[in-house]
Formats: C-alpha cells, sequence, structure tokens
C-alpha cells in the first residue's frame, strides 16, 4: 500500500477516535440509575468522583446522587426559561448550569478558593470536584456530617445561610428534594459495594 494512502488512513483513523472520544464524554450514560453502570461505561469519571471524595470527604455516592438529581448527568443541563405571557421565552431563573447545576456566584466562589480558574460547570471532574467541596463547606458552616445526603443536600439546594435560618420548614420542595436525594443515594451506596473493588483495581495505561 503506497505511503500517502496508509498516512490519509491512520489521520481518519485519529479523527474518529478523538471524536468518539468528545461523543462519549458528551453524551447521558445509559444506565443513570445504577452506580456500577455509570462507572463502567464512564470509568474516568470513578476516577474524578473518587479523588474527589478522597480530597474533601464526600461520600462517593452521595456526589453521584447530587449530580443525578441537579442535571441527571446532562453537562449541558440548565434551568428552563420562564415565558412572558405563557408563550414567550424569557430568562432564565437562575444561572445554574451544568453537572452540579452550580449558580454563577458560587461557583466563582470556588474557583477562587480552590485556586482553579479554568474549571467549567460543563466538566464532569470540576463539577465533582465542586459538589464535594460543597459538601465539605457544609460540614464546616453548618456542622453537617459528611454522609447525611439528607440534610447535606438541604444546603445544596438553599444555600448555608437559608439552611441556618431554616428556610426548609416552609419549603415543600426542598423537603421533597432531598429525600429523593436521599433514597438514591443509598441505592447508590448499596450498588457500590458490589462493584467498587473490581473498579479500584482497573487501570488506564494512559492515566
Amino acid at each position: 500500500m503506497p505511503k500517502k494512502i496508509l498516512n490519509n488512513i491512520k489521520i481518519k483513523f485519529l479523527y474518529f477516535l478523538i471524536f468518539s472520544l468528545i461523543v462519549s464524554c458528551s453524551s447521558i450514560p445509559k444506565s443513570t440509575k445504577n452506580a456500577c453502570s455509570i462507572f463502567s461505561e464512564r470509568y474516568l469519571w470513578y476516577k474524578y468522583v473518587k479523588n474527589s471524595s478522597e480530597k474533601y470527604g464526600a461520600p462517593v455516592h452521595i456526589i453521584l446522587a447530587f449530580v443525578n438529581k441537579e442535571s441527571g448527568f446532562d453537562r449541558y443541563a440548565r434551568p428552563e426559561r420562564t415565558k412572558l405571557f405563557k408563550i414567550i421565552p424569557y430568562k432564565r431563573p437562575s444561572s445554574s448550569l451544568g453537572y452540579s447545576q452550580a449558580v454563577k456566584k458560587t461557583w466563582e466562589q470556588y474557583k477562587k478558593e480552590t485556586n482553579s480558574p479554568l474549571a467549567l460547570r460543563t466538566r464532569f471532574k470540576d463539577s465533582v470536584y465542586f459538589i464535594s467541596w460543597f459538601i465539605s463547606k457544609t460540614n464546616k458552616i453548618n456542622k453537617i456530617p459528611l454522609n447525611d445526603s439528607y440534610r447535606q443536600y438541604l444546603n445544596y439546594y438553599l444555600g448555608w445561610g437559608n439552611y441556618a435560618k431554616k428556610v426548609y420548614k416552609t419549603d415543600k420542595n426542598a423537603i421533597i428534594f432531598a429525600k429523593s436525594v436521599q433514597k438514591q443515594s443509598n441505592i447508590y451506596r448499596r450498588q457500590l459495594k458490589g462493584c467498587q473493588k473490581s473498579l479500584d483495581k482497573k487501570k488506564y495505561i494512559i492515566f
């Protein structure tokens, strides 16, 4: 086979690999309710979640439950626009964006405190580190145990100040959402018992 043709084939194959990697990293996992399935499909996600857990002390299953509740693992998730006269698309109710649905103000605080100026809300690694950081801050500010998924999520949803003011007592959605996160985190925790050892043994040669 001529050298020129062979080089063209190699270049096309390289482009195909890059495209496949981009698509796989941006798409939503097939089974978002199963931790083992998620990490089997996105092994690097497991490494990111585990590393953030080790750094900040937030449990893996709780971090994953937060991502599931906030964005459904959609990197471009954001609140739907409000509508004028019930028809015309208008402003979004908040600046939430990405896997963690972090608002701009808190995200900027995170970047400043962790010296992460290039962190993106649409990047999974940055998002799970943000969630872990937030859980750790909640532990320090409002003395909520790291493994208390229910009260941790109330802080995440309402903010540290509103939680301290016990706003959740009159916010029915906050209670409903926190209970759903608690339930899903317990499911993830049980699932991980059956596959985490296997995940810890896996290695990528290039990472």
